[in-house]
């Protein structure tokens, strides 16, 4: 079974580059599942009932979330209609929608799980303790491809969910810092990465438009962060292959720039 990942995809930049590069990525690779995190999907900053259509249209079977999740306000009514739409788990008891799907892929029951960090993030349940008691109750329920998407801000704190759940999901998949890192590895069947990296704008600073931001740095003001009207963009995504028991057996990075092939670039390292 082969599932791709993507991670932030920012503003329209970010759904052209997916429109154009998914179908034809899918159709080469055999994908038969898609997940996106769609949280930066409108303007840079949640995502509309148009723009969830958009990337479904694209080929993505489920949208994940995180802290911008509820930027768009129409998306909150979407959340309660639609299964395919997820967001942070493990926000309090009673917050409408759900992190955890589970879905049928090729006669297996594949689980997806949209989990927040702490360390600058809003308010939310342990995501830790969370994860480990879903986990353990999937597994219960003989459902063992257990995919992760964990949205979170530090490092440390993805990679203690990826040692926390090795072993016991299929992947660990950091987003929300949108740099991506080098830290794919695969441990017990097991993959993880800190973060996947966005797809959008790649000449600004974290998908937007850059004088904005170092204004900021330069006088501390508050200023408005916009996506760029016109931008290199770039595309990045994950490719797992899961066996019949839900261990990952090999996984690497694609990335491809504007309208070039995408190429691979990073693959992980197995213990």
């Amino acid at each position: 079974m082969k599932i791709g990942f993507i991670g932030d995809i920012i503003g329209k930049p970010g759904r052209k580059a997916l429109a154009y590069h998914l179908p034809l990525v899918r159709k080469e690779l055999g994908l038969v599942f898609v997940i996106a995190n769609g949280e930066n999907v409108s303007h840079g900053f949640g995502t509309t009932i148009k723009c969830a259509e958009e990337l479904f249209s694209a080929g993505v079977d489920v949208i994940t979330g995180g802290n911008h999740t509820w930027d768009k306000k129409e998306i909150i009514a979407y959340l309660r209609e639609e299964s395919r739409v997820l967001r942070p788990h493990n926000y309090p008891e009673g917050v409408v929608g759900k992190g955890l799907g589970v879905y049928e892929v090729e006669g297996v029951k594949l689980a997806v799980l949209n989990l927040m960090g702490h360390f600058a993030m809003p308010y939310v349940d342990n995501a830790f303790l969370c994860a480990k008691r879903e986990v353990e109750r999937l597994k219960h329920e003989g459902i063992n491809h257990i995919i992760i998407d964990f949205h979170a801000e530090a490092t440390s704190e993805k990679r203690g969910m990826f040692w926390l759940l090795h072993g016991k999901a299929s992947a660990v998949l950091g987003t929300h810092t949108h740099v991506g890192t080098d830290d794919l590895e695969i441990a017990e069947g097991t993959f993880g990465v800190s973060d996947v990296g966005a797809t959008g704008c790649m000449d600004g600073i974290i998908g937007m438009e850059r004088s904005a931001p170092i204004e900021r740095f330069l006088t501390g003001m508050p200023s408005r962060l916009e996506v760029p009207d016109s931008c290199r963009t770039v595309f990045q995504m994950m490719v797992m292959e899961l066996d019949e028991v839900g261990r990952c057996i090999e996984a690497y990075k694609l990335k491809a720039i504007d309208r070039q092939a995408p190429q691979k670039s990073l693959e992980a390292f197995r213990y």
